[in-house]
């Protein structure tokens, strides 16, 4: 004959305390354990080096201030006719690399003609539009891969352009990397007056920004790396220890080379000679405005 089963033992209250015990002990251990692979895996701080990239035609194809106003035209900020009068000015400063002063004033009047009168937020909100709308798309994948090896090794990455400082930084932070240094505009309660702080940040006002830079996060220019197209941007380039031209223009390609910079370059052939032929440049310049001028229309 067979015996009933025993009925189960009842768990005492000191057994539940014990059991929660382990489990929270558990619990501890595994938590500790995930974080120790996590830092594991991330990269080790580099606090004294960091890396500064133009940006157009260094991390984007053609200039990021054309972009901005392509999406602005879109939107009614402006004519046709004052979109083809600014594609005039950014494409004579690119071609004749000269730095004229009364030119870059010019420039700097076109480009502040696109904002004076709206709000800093507004900005703000169609530069991620239109950086999703133009600008996306025409990231150089190898600059891009170079910027992500400096975070990787735990460096700290920041763009360095003319180009407005919101605009600078809604690519800065849609790339991931660190921040960005860009031209400064007035505003005053949140609105754009139309003039600058200072000037234009070109020139050997990169390098005084990027030296600011260093001075406040304590690096090491001498381990820094900075990346360029242009000649323009040799003062930022030697201050650094490791400079690189990117898409180089005629007078960095040989300087670079005549220095022993590194070169890389991520454009076609095609796209290489247009940049090399400079004596052509200028005189089709007013004809390329027109053409953008009058697609944009259509």
């Amino acid at each position: 004959m067979s015996r009933p089963p025993s009925a189960p033992r009842p768990v005492s209250p000191s057994d539940r305390r014990r059991n929660l015990k382990s489990r929270s002990v558990l619990a501890g251990q595994a938590a500790a354990a995930a974080a120790e692979v996590e830092m594991a895996l991330a990269p080790r701080t580099d606090a004294t080096a960091a890396a500064f990239f133009d940006v157009d035609n260094t991390i984007m194809q053609g200039a990021s201030i054309f972009h901005l106003a392509r999406g602005l035209y879109r939107r009614d900020f402006f004519s046709a006719r004052d979109l083809a009068g600014a594609v005039w000015q950014q494409a004579y400063f690119r071609v004749s690399g000269i730095e004229d002063p009364e030119h870059i004033a010019k420039a700097r009047s076109s480009a502040l003609s696109f904002i004076a009168g709206h709000s800093v937020a507004e900005l703000e909100e169609i530069g991620e539009e239109i950086f999703d709308e133009h600008m996306a798309h025409k990231i150089w994948p190898g600059t891009r891969a170079i910027a992500q090896t400096h975070l990787d090794r735990g460096q700290r990455v920041w763009l360095v352009t003319a180009a407005p400082v919101e605009i600078a930084q809604v690519i800065a932070r849609r790339l991931g990397l660190t921040g960005a240094l860009g031209t400064v505009a007035e505003h005053v309660d949140g609105i754009y007056t139309g003039e600058l702080v200072g000037e234009m940040l070109h020139g050997e006002g990169k390098a005084v920004a990027v030296r600011a830079i260093a001075e406040r996060e304590r690096l090491d220019l001498a381990r820094c790396s900075a990346y360029s197209d242009s000649s323009n941007d040799l003062p930022m380039l030697s201050l650094v220890g490791h400079p690189c031209a990117v898409n180089p223009d005629t007078t960095l390609r040989a300087h670079a080379k005549a220095n022993d910079w590194e070169i890389r370059d991520y454009r076609t052939g095609r796209r290489v000679a247009l940049a090399g032929a400079r004596s052509a440049g200028v005189a089709g310049l007013a004809v390329a405005g027109w053409q953008v001028a009058r697609r944009l229309r259509r």
